[in-house]
Formats: C-alpha cells, structure tokens, sequence
C-alpha cells in the first residue's frame, strides 16, 4: 500500500499553540484546521520550550505583544492613562497598541536572553572565533549556522523603522528578507546533525562549546538552544505585524503597506511551521524504520506520515488476549510483533504482520464510553478481517479512538 500524498488534515495546523496576543479582539494569524499531534511514548516534546520563549514562562512570543502605552495628543495615539480618543489618519482602533512600541522593544532589547543582543553574541562568540580561528571549515560553519548572519542583518536593519513609529515602511522593506528564514528552517534538520557530529568526532570544537556555553551572557543556554533563535523571532513578528495591521484603520498611510507585510510575513511563517513538520515527520520515520526487522519491513514507512504508535492487547475469537506493538500512520495500521529478547542479530525490533488499510477501515467502540477505569473495546472491520483491540487505560483508548478516526475520515474524503 504507498503512502500517497498527506492529508489536509495534518497540513493545515499552523502552531499558534502557546501563542498570546494582548490585543483585544485580535484574530488568529493564519486560522487553518487544527494540527495532528505526533505521539511517541517515552519521547521528549518536539518543540522544547527555551528561557524566553512562550512555554517556558518568559518573554518569547509574547514578548512582543503590544503594550499600553501614552501617547501625544493629536499624533493618532491614544493614552492608556487619559482614555483620550484618536484622531487623524494614523489613528488606531485600540486604545494604546501602537504608541510604547518603541520603547518597548528599546527598553528589552538588551536584556532578554533570546532578544536581538543574543544574536549579537552568537555572532561574536561562536561564528566570529570559530572563522577567525579556523576549528570549522567554511562548508562546516554553513551547514551549521545556514544564513544566520544575513538574517541577524536584517533584523538590525528593521530595528530602528520600528523604534521610530515607521511601521509600514520598515516592515515592506524587511519582507524581500523573509525567504532568509525559510532557507534556515529547511536546513534546521541538517545543523542539528552537523552539531552533533562535531560535537562528537571534533575535540578541539567540543572544548571550545563548553567554553563558550559557560560564559554568563548566555544565562545557561546551550548552542542547540540559540541555533533555533531566528524561528522564534519570526513568530514574534508574525504577531507584531498582525497586531498593527489589525488595529490600523484603512485611511492611514501605512495601512496597506502593514497589510501586505502581514500576509507575507503570516505565509512565511506557515511554510516554516510546514518544513519543521515535515522535518520531525522524517525523525520519527527513521526511527520505526529501525525497529521493525525482516524482509518484510523494508519501505514500510517511506512516504507515510506517523500519527502515533502504542501497545494494544489484540482480543482473538478464543483464547488471552496478546500484546502487540501498533503504528498509525496517515493511510495504513501497522501491526508488529516483538522479536525475542534472547535473538542474536534482532533483538529489541519488532516484526511486522499485518498492515491495514485505513480507507477500508469501519471503527467502532464495544465498550468504554462511561470514562471508567476499566479501559475499552475497540473494534476496527476490514473487508477481510476483523479487529478487536483492547486498552485497560481510559485516556490512551480515548486518544486511539481519535487518532483513528481521523485517519479514516481523511482517507475516505
């Protein structure tokens, strides 16, 4: 059975998860379908929450979220003390949004540890001593780093626009930038290899990171964690510029310009969202494919996208119930036995023996709709075969019936 090609259903999350705004009534950035979550027992979450990001309790990507601020009178703001009403073209529908955007982003720049000045010492104290001391090849230092400098360039250059009010003319001009940040997240899988690798086979690299990680700038961040920086700016300015477009009126001058920049920005980030899906996609690929064993394993999971995977007590017509290892994927049920413990060559894979196909698949729940203790039945009828799967535990049966069902829908649809 091929994989074919993946469902809208999983392509259409968009990861505003985690993701606040302060400004009343503001829409979602890019309001698509909701996301499929990979599911892998025992594994760390995809996306690791850093010091400063949103997640982790810090200042990430609500950290440019739009203050309350005083205005002028008669310059189109509003102050949040007096309540005074805008005027002018460049008045904005919510009280106080635009007018501490400036300072705001003045007074944080230098302090938080996943601000603009974080790139400044990634720049300074690994990219500048690794060139200038030669510890990586040029070809080493691109496949880690990718087109980072060019991007902390452009951010430096978009700075000032926002510190002066000139929201509409700097981010128009920051947006022939943006397919920087694409080319990042697609070699985002290959840095962290290159990472690994020298961190591993390179003596002279792994003393000069622990070296650098220690010093007091960088609070404890790792290099893997501040390789991800620029991801994380670009969602920051996904709200930013949402926030402004949102809470300009049409008459004012910079009123198209923000909306454009919004729409490029907000498609930006969504093929960036889409690269890293596709990226842990292939990690956890890579990994079933490893541990199913045997001719028949080979291919199994090319092409496919992983939903989740977990063990389930197979229910025959006569007989104890057996445990076997299952794999969802976007089309098919894998079902994989465990070889045994004491095999020589295979031990701690599984092999497969069956696969099923989620178009021909009728899904129904014997038992376990009460939410008790006990578990549930779930029965899966395939054209030639019928299915009784059994799980003692409520909350992982009510995730399968989810899982499943969706996978079902999106094939026969």
């Amino acid at each position: 059975i091929s994989g074919g090609p993946r469902p809208e259903a999983w392509s259409a999350g968009h990861g505003d998860v985690g993701r606040r705004r302060t400004v009343p009534g503001a829409r979602a950035a890019c309001p698509l379908g909701a996301e499929a979550h990979l599911h892998c027992p025992g594994a760390a979450a995809d996306r690791a929450a850093l010091p400063g990001t949103a997640g982790a309790g810090g200042h990430g990507a609500a950290a440019l979220a739009l203050p309350y601020g005083a205005g002028t009178p008669g310059d189109g703001r509003v102050s949040a003390r007096s309540g005074t009403a805008p005027r002018g073209p460049g008045a904005v529908r919510q009280h106080g949004e635009r007018a501490g955007v400036p300072q705001f982003l003045a007074a944080r720049r230098p302090r938080s540890p996943c601000s603009l000045g974080s790139g400044v010492l990634l720049l300074q104290y690994f990219v500048g001593i690794l060139r200038a001391k030669g510890t990586l090849r040029a070809a080493e230092r691109h496949a880690l780093f990718g087109p980072w400098e060019l991007i902390y360039g452009a951010s430096q250059d978009l700075l000032p626009y926002l510190e002066g009010g000139h929201w509409g003319q700097g981010l128009e001009s920051f947006c022939p930038h943006l397919e920087l940040y694409t080319q990042f997240a697609a070699n985002a899988e290959k840095s962290r290899t290159t990472l690994q690798e020298q961190l591993k086979k390179n003596k002279r690299f792994r003393r000069f990171v622990r070296l650098q990680e220690g010093r007091p700038e960088f609070g404890s961040l790792r290099l893997q964690d501040l390789l991800p920086l620029p991801l994380q700016r670009l969602q920051q300015y996904e709200n930013l510029v949402m926030a402004l477009a949102e809470n300009t009126v049409p008459s004012s001058p910079d009123h198209q310009q923000l909306t454009r920049a919004a729409r490029l920005i907000s498609e930006t980030a969504q093929r960036v969202h889409s690269i890293g899906q596709r990226q842990r996609n292939d990690q956890h690929l890579r990994r079933i494919q490893a541990l199913l064993s045997g001719r028949q394993a080979k291919g199994l999971t090319s092409g496919r996208w992983f939903l989740r995977q977990g063990w389930l007590l197979v229910v025959p017509p006569r007989g104890e119930p057996r445990p076997r290892m299952f794999f969802l994927f976007s089309d098919v049920l894998l079902m994989a036995k465990p070889r045994p413990p004491l095999h020589l060559l295979q031990s701690g894979t599984f092999a497969c023996r069956a696969l099923y196909p989620m178009a021909q698949c009728q899904l129904h729940r014997v038992f376990g709709h009460s939410g008790g203790p006990c578990g549930g039945l779930l029965s899966l009828s395939f054209p030639h075969e019928k299915l009784l799967l059994m799980c003692t535990d409520q909350e992982e049966l009510l995730h399968w019936h989810h899982s499943l069902t969706l996978a079902i829908s999106s094939q026969k649809n």
